[in-house]
């Protein structure tokens, strides 16, 4: 048994906003089935998405805090002058450039609306048949750590694993890379961007997420009652949550 990421789930005060800033940054469309808007390729809502890890935009009270979120995307280009278009259309759309620290790098930090930070890469071979979304990036104290648990939680196959990265990916070299980056000083808070995941057609949801929680998973009470999901937090605090099959 195993569960796929099916999407990215980031909360806002202003959904359809988000939504439509991340389907113009994407290159994709934005729906509103009910209260959230979901972002994928365009030609009609399909989920949970065949050929893509999606994105949910679901609606909180509160705005975001000063507080880096633990868990971004980085956005793939094809050449230095895709970059610089891609980063000006984004500011157009409203994006803001972001200082954290980074020095001259080639990349470009950028937050969107509501202020979760994103980045532009520069050109990079790796990502070259990614899609719009190169990697799904999270902030952890241990990489070798996070490379265990999720490479047992997830079908996804662990592809580097160092003190300072763990690098998974879908089985089939299609997608996103999920990442696991070494920041020091990294510790838990509420995550306004987290990754949910899908049992498969015939899998025991309940038995998966009992799993979970024999690797090391916690369940986490975010006031979200009786809900068809389970909210989760892995080994070192991130949240996730487990999605019921439609």
């Amino acid at each position: 048994m195993a569960l796929r990421p099916v999407q990215v789930n980031i909360k806002a005060l202003d959904t359809s906003a988000v939504g439509r800033f991340w389907a113009e940054a994407l290159g994709w469309s934005a729906y509103s089935p009910g209260e959230t808007t979901y972002v994928a390729p365009a030609g009609g809502l399909v989920w949970p998405h065949p050929a893509v890890v999606a994105i949910d935009v679901v609606p909180v009270p509160e705005g975001k805090t000063a507080t880096k979120n633990r868990t971004h995307l980085d956005l793939a280009t094809t050449s230095a002058a895709h970059q610089a278009e891609l980063v000006a259309r984004l500011l157009s759309l409203g994006a803001k450039p972001v200082d954290l620290g980074q020095g001259d790098v080639p990349w470009r930090v950028l937050a969107d609306p509501e202020g979760n930070e994103f980045c532009v890469l520069e050109p990079r071979e790796v990502y070259r048949d990614a899609g719009p979304i190169a990697a799904i990036v999270v902030d952890c104290a241990d990489p070798r750590a996070m490379a265990r648990f999720w490479g047992e939680a997830t079908d996804w196959t662990v592809r580097e694993v160092t003190g300072d990265i763990a690098v998974l990916r879908a089985a089939d070299d299609t997608g996103p890379f999920l990442e696991f980056l070494h920041v020091p000083g990294t510790r838990p808070v509420p995550d306004r961007v987290h990754l949910d995941l899908l049992p498969y057609p015939g899998d025991d949801r309940a038995a998966e997420v009992a799993r979970l929680r024999t690797l090391g998973a916690t369940d986490l009470d975010l006031g979200q009652g009786d809900v068809p999901w389970t909210c989760l937090t892995d080994p070192e605090g991130h949240e996730f949550c487990v999605l019921a099959l439609p």
